[in-house]
């Protein structure tokens, strides 16, 4: 599953850096695929929908640091555990219970978002 931040979060900005995958936004940001993946063209979301890798979309949170599901692939593949967790002084950075995702799965996303 992917990994969101709580309202605990102190906006540190610890997570951001440590992200492979740039899903990690300080709020207020607006977010899209194509950020720090080698995404173009077209992608299709995890609600099924599709969109423009460039298409810049809302905030998932205006006051603290926010995780984007579509993106979080909990660092499979590159880390043997999530990297903004690791960090995290006060952890926040939990698994996110709506986006419920087997290994499998965030592999395959982590080669969509790294071609």
């Amino acid at each position: 599953m992917a990994i969101k931040i709580t309202d605990e979060c102190i906006n540190c900005g610890a997570c951001e850096p440590e992200c492979p995958n740039n899903a990690i936004y300080e709020g207020g940001v607006e977010w899209a695929i194509a950020d720090g993946t080698s995404v173009k063209g077209t992608f299709t979301l995890l609600d099924g929908s599709s969109l423009e890798a460039n298409h810049k979309n809302a905030p998932v949170s205006n006051d603290t640091y926010y995780i984007t599901p579509n993106k979080c692939t909990e660092c499979q593949g590159f880390h043997e555990e999530p990297q903004c967790a690791a960090v995290c002084p006060v952890d926040c950075c939990v698994p996110d219970e709506m986006y419920v995702e087997t290994v499998e799965e965030l592999m395959s996303k982590k080669e969509k978002l790294h071609l």
